[in-house]
């Protein structure tokens, strides 16, 4: 039987970038429910350490998905000026699995696999799009996952994301 929710959700994430040919750097740790637990299994590997955020719009006909660096707060305010979303805020725990079959402290970008709608925005924070690696949790929160900035963008092209690049912490370059 081959269905994407009976396989373990990291080996999905690992399974897909190898089809893909994008290299990549698996972590295995205890559970990391935050990204600070995350961060003390995988000191001093080289790759921003990323957070990412699932948003909905007020009237819940919209969702983001927010990544930026792990040490930043996300502006709300801030986020709606520069997109346009009508008073973002975080997505209920039900929207989450809907849309991208994931719980919470696991969202990751690679819940994109499991976006049956192919609805989701995708939103970067440029303070780390010049980095040369991110990290991420591979749909599960057993694991960290480091992938190359340029080939996680080829990753979101592959399965036909566009993403956009704001400044969400106000530090012009």
């Amino acid at each position: 039987m081959k269905g994407s929710f009976t396989m373990d959700p990291a080996a999905q994430v690992t399974q897909t970038l190898d089809q893909m040919g994008i290299a990549y750097q698996l972590v295995r740790h205890p559970v990391a429910t935050t990204t600070a637990e995350a961060d003390h299994y995988i000191e001093g590997i080289a790759g921003v350490r990323t957070k990412t955020m699932f948003l909905t719009n007020q009237k819940k006909t919209a969702d983001y998905l927010v990544i930026m660096d792990d040490q930043q707060r996300l502006d709300f305010h801030r986020f709606q000026e520069l997109t346009g979303a009508k008073r973002p805020k975080m997505a209920s725990d039900d929207r989450l699995a809907t849309k991208l079959g994931l719980q919470p402290g696991i969202v990751s970008i690679f819940g994109l696999l499991n976006n049956a709608d192919h609805d989701v925005q995708v939103y970067f924070d440029q303070a780390i799009m010049d980095q040369d690696r991110m990290s991420f949790h591979p749909n599960s929160n057993t694991s960290t996952i480091f992938v190359a900035t340029e080939d996680l963008l080829r990753f979101l092209k592959a399965l036909k994301y566009d993403y956009q690049v704001i400044d969400l912490t106000g530090a012009s370059s």
